[in-house]
């Protein structure tokens, strides 16, 4: 099968815990799950309603701000951002607020309405992209969205690129996660829609800037 960023052929391997077969392009560093193992959005809002964020909890809010402020640095002159894929709070665009960024909110699932007509200077996405079916032409769609110079700030884990941790690793136990990234994935994706990368943490952050 090929990969879906960069089209080129994937090798399969299977977790022989749970017989489930992935794809591993070793061009970019994309990890794909077989699509016999994809969800419809019923059946993933069925899992994330089982989610019991609070948006008073200091520990959620911590989450949150950590991102914050991992991104800070490049955001200073943004005056409209989106958070895409919010889920059923809207409390990062309430922190962003709270720096004097206005934010528009949007969820497939719980928030399905957004002003088509609306370009940002800020695009988030928290815990977002794992989740996509077709995550290349979803980062078409937000680059959009996006404003020349604006910024695409992403948070997902990324995969260690390695078979054996990949098994034992926590992440991809979660059956809607289905797709998962390391920093090349995004250098790849940046160099396909006109980006820089301008940073990322190795862990699960990176910030890119529309050129």
């Amino acid at each position: 099968m090929n990969c879906h960023i960069c089209n080129k052929v994937a090798e399969e391997f299977v977790d022989e815990k749970t017989d489930i077969t992935y794809y591993h392009c070793r061009e970019c560093e994309y990890i794909f799950k077989s699509p016999t193992y994809h969800q419809d959005l019923i059946q993933q809002k069925q899992r994330y309603d089982l989610h019991t964020n609070d948006a008073n909890d200091r520990g959620y809010q911590a989450y949150f701000q950590h991102f914050i402020d991992f991104i800070s640095p490049y955001i200073s002159e943004c005056s409209m951002a989106l958070d895409f894929g919010c889920g059923r709070t809207s409390l990062l665009a309430t922190l962003l607020q709270n720096r004097g960024i206005d934010c528009d909110i949007y969820d497939p699932i719980y928030h399905p309405i957004l002003d088509e007509s609306r370009v940002y200077d800020l695009i988030v996405s928290t815990e977002v992209f794992e989740h996509l079916h077709h995550p290349k032409e979803v980062f078409s769609d937000l680059t959009s969205r996006l404003k020349v110079g604006g910024y695409l700030a992403i948070q997902t884990q990324f995969h260690s690129n390695e078979h054996k941790s990949f098994k034992q690793w926590y992440y991809h136990h979660d059956q809607t996660h289905i797709v998962f990234f390391r920093p090349k994935t995004f250098e790849v994706l940046a160099e396909l829609y006109g980006y820089t990368l301008i940073a990322h943490n190795n862990k699960n952050m990176v910030i890119l800037q529309k050129q």
